[in-house]
């Protein structure tokens, strides 16, 4: 195929104005955690949460044998040659499909730049020098909010892959939103590789992939169809992970290539529903993770704050404890020293040094100590006064010990905690809401939202 697919007539105004309040929505999710001053990631993080910024876009994984229509799909849903197509295997390596402001081809280091959240892809050996990025301007579809992956034709033999292909597209499927598997009738549609990868795919990510029967007005006539039908089926069904209820392949075929009438079904539209249905679901999922991502936070906070309450409390009562273990410590020592000064110095000299009042008073309060000492036989008074300073040592570790503090917030943290809280319950959510709604006004009438 050559030069670049005719345009046809698509997206009508509605069409249109629903794609943009679609992309809108998902752009605004983004920039929610993504924002550099009140992002909730940045939030998230001071929290030690870890979060992950929604895509602006699906991604869609296409994988199946070699020449099985995968990169003339892409062109045809583009509505632009972006990707080249033939019988040889021309595509050897990923390219990533999307749109953006003009036409541009990009390669692997400027592809991970451009998408983050691939950059695992560059631990698989070899992976990096065969990735790309074609960017288009189309807007066809809903082509806006969509990433294709155009993955290496899928042969057996002794082909041999610059990197370990098998397990690049597993990586791939992990993060795909929809996985495309295209069987080609006139090729080889039983690829034992293809069939392998399917397998393990379909078991982590088996409500994503969907099958289709490529290129299906080249494989004869109807009986034909059905036999390379039946063929597939039979061997998917040997299977186990593969083998089950209400399975389908719909029939596809790229209009544009079809220079003769042809009486087979064309499901191709299909492709285009689930792709468009995908975005929906991809929409709501996205609002409602931000929303369990704000209470999420909100929790996290409010248990932040109330530990911080609870740990001033406490260290309010290791204070107090600290201090009556301490005053202990230190007044039976004074005292002890008091006493034996009171008891040493004549009662002159006490009356000239605090009066007669005072030396009154101090032996007043001296005699239940020195009434104490008297009463101890002066062979124990060395023992004693060990003992009452040993007792001294355990109450002063008595008031270092009980007095450890635990760690409290500072006024601004606390401060910028409550801001934080209150930004995601009341400002992201009630931006949520609004955009729900908006989301909602495409398909329901404003009489049956509350």
């Amino acid at each position: 195929m050559s030069g670049k697919v005719r345009q046809r007539a698509t997206a009508n105004p509605v069409d249109q104005a629903t794609t943009t309040v679609n992309e809108r929505i998902l752009r605004e999710c983004h920039a929610v955690y993504t924002d550099r001053e009140k992002g909730l990631l940045g939030i998230a993080e001071n929290l030690n949460l870890k979060l992950l910024a929604p895509r602006k876009k699906i991604t869609v994984l296409l994988i199946g044998n070699h020449s099985a229509g995968k990169s003339s799909f892409i062109n045809w849903y583009v509505e632009e040659h972006v990707q080249r197509t033939g019988v040889a295997i021309e595509t050897q390596g990923f390219t990533f499909v999307t749109s953006g402001k003009k036409r541009e081809s990009l390669t692997g280091n400027a592809t991970l730049h451009l998408y983050p959240h691939f950059k695992d892809l560059m631990k698989l050996e070899g992976v990096m020098e065969y990735l790309a990025t074609e960017v288009s301007t189309s807007k066809q579809k809903k082509f806006s909010l969509v990433t294709f992956v155009d993955t290496p034709g899928l042969v057996d033999g002794d082909m041999k892959y610059p990197f370990d292909v098998d397990e690049a597209i597993l990586w791939l499927g992990d993060l795909a939103d929809l996985i495309f598997v295209f069987f080609d009738p006139m090729g080889q549609a039983l690829c034992k590789r293809t069939l392998n990868i399917v397998e393990r795919l379909n078991e982590k990510h088996s409500e994503r992939i969907k099958f289709y029967l490529s290129k299906a007005d080249e494989a004869g006539s109807e009986t034909d169809r059905q036999r390379v039908m039946m063929q597939i089926t039979q061997e998917l069904c040997k299977r186990p992970g593969l083998n089950k209820c209400g399975f389908d392949m719909p029939t596809i075929y790229v209009p544009q290539l079809n220079v003769r009438s042809s009486r087979c079904v064309n499901q191709i539209d299909d492709v285009c529903k689930q792709v468009e249905k995908t975005i929906n679901q991809t929409i709501q999922n996205t609002l409602n993770t931000l929303e369990r991502d704000c209470e999420q936070i909100a929790d996290i906070i409010d248990s932040k704050l109330e530990d911080d309450r609870n740990a001033s409390s406490y260290n309010l009562r290791a204070r107090g404890k600290g201090a009556l273990f301490g005053f202990l410590g230190f007044i039976l020592p004074v005292i002890l020293l008091v006493n034996f000064l009171a008891s040493s110095v004549s009662n002159d000299l006490l009356t000239s040094l605090l009066g007669k009042a005072g030396a009154e008073a101090l032996q007043v309060y001296m005699a239940p100590v020195a009434g104490f000492w008297k009463s101890i036989p002066p062979d124990y008074h060395m023992h004693t006064l060990g003992a009452l300073f040993l007792i001294t040592l355990v109450l002063l570790f008595l008031a270092k010990w009980s007095s450890r503090l635990l760690p409290t917030l500072t006024r601004k943290q606390k401060r910028v905690l409550s801001e934080n809280r209150d930004y995601v319950q009341d400002f992201v959510k009630g931006r949520k809401e609004a955009l729900y709604l908006e989301y909602l006004q495409q398909s329901v009438g404003a009489a049956d939202i509350n």
